[in-house]
C-alpha cells in the first residue's frame, strides 16, 4: 500500500496540502499529524482536526512540551510580541521563527512514516518561508534532510514539498480547486479569537487573496476593506 504522512498546522499551506494527498488519488492511506509545542495560536489545531475529520483522516495530535524552554520565539513565549509585518522589513530572520521547529516534526513525522510503512512524508514549506528568513522551508533544507533520511538502511522515506515554489496566491487558487474551506483554515500567531490582520502570517494571507482576486472569508478584529483591495465596483 502507498501510504503518506503529512503535518497539519490547520493553516492554509498545510490544509491545501492535506486535501490535495487525501483526493490525488496517489495514496491508499493518508495520515494527519499535528503538533501541540505551546505555540500561543493553539486555536490552529481545532482548525486541523475539523480539516482531517472532515476529509475522513486519522488524525494525532503530539504534545511537544520540550518547546516551553526554547523561548526565544513569539510563538512560545508570551513575553515576546508577535512581529507585524511593518516592523520586519530587512530582518533576515524574525522573533516569529521558531529555532529548528520544521526539522524536528518533520523527523518525528518520518519515525512515524516508518512505523506505518509510509514512504511519503509532505512538509508544507512555501515560497513565502524562504522570503520571510524561514530557512527551515527551503530549497536547500528540503535538499538536506532528504540526503539525512536516505541514511535509513531499510526504509526510504522521501520528504516531498509540492508548494515549495508556489506564491499564496497560487497555493489559495489551487486550494480553490480542491474544494478547501478556507473559513476553517487559521493563520493569525496572536492566538486570540479573531486573526489580528497584521502580524507577518496575517499580512501574506490576506495579500494572497487579494492577489487571487477573492476576499478571505475568515473574520478580522479590524476591518478589512475588501471591497476597495479588491477593485470592486
Amino acid at each position: 500500500m502507498n501510504k503518506a504522512v503529512v503535518p497539519i498546522s490547520g493553516g492554509i499551506d498545510s490544509t491545501v496540502l492535506l486535501n490535495y494527498a487525501v483526493k490525488c488519488g496517489e495514496f491508499d492511506e493518508v495520515h494527519a499529524v499535528s503538533f501541540n509545542y505551546g505555540q500561543r495560536h493553539d486555536i490552529e489545531l481545532l482548525y486541523a482536526q475539523r480539516t482531517a475529520t472532515g476529509l475522513g483522516v486519522n488524525h494525532k495530535v503530539i504534545d511537544l512540551d520540550f518547546f516551553k524552554h526554547i523561548n526565544t520565539s513569539s510563538l512560545t513565549n508570551s513575553d515576546i510580541d508577535v512581529a507585524k509585518t511593518r516592523d520586519v522589513l530587512g530582518d533576515a530572520q524574525t522573533v516569529n521563527y521558531v529555532p529548528f521547529r520544521n526539522q524536528m516534526i518533520l523527523s518525528i513525522c518520518c519515525a512515524i512514516a516508518e512505523s506505518l510503512e509510509a514512504n511519503t512524508v509532505y512538509h508544507g514549506a512555501a515560497q513565502v518561508d524562504t522570503q520571510a528568513g524561514y530557512w527551515d522551508g527551503s530549497n536547500e533544507f528540503m535538499e538536506a534532510i532528504n540526503s539525512l533520511t536516505s541514511l535509513n538502511r531499510k526504509h526510504r522515506i522521501k520528504i516531498e514539498a509540492p508548494l515549495i515554489e508556489k506564491s499564496k496566491k497560487e497555493i489559495i487558487e489551487w486550494g480553490l480547486e480542491l474544494d478547501v474551506s478556507f473559513e476553517y483554515t487559521w493563520t493569525c500567531y496572536e492566538g486570540k479569537e479573531k486573526a489580528c490582520g497584521e502580524c507577518t502570517a496575517c499580512s501574506s494571507r490576506i495579500q494572497g487573496f487579494i492577489d487571487a482576486g477573492i476576499e478571505d472569508p475568515l473574520e478580522y478584529s479590524q476591518e478589512i476593506p475588501w471591497s476597495k483591495l479588491l477593485n470592486v465596483v
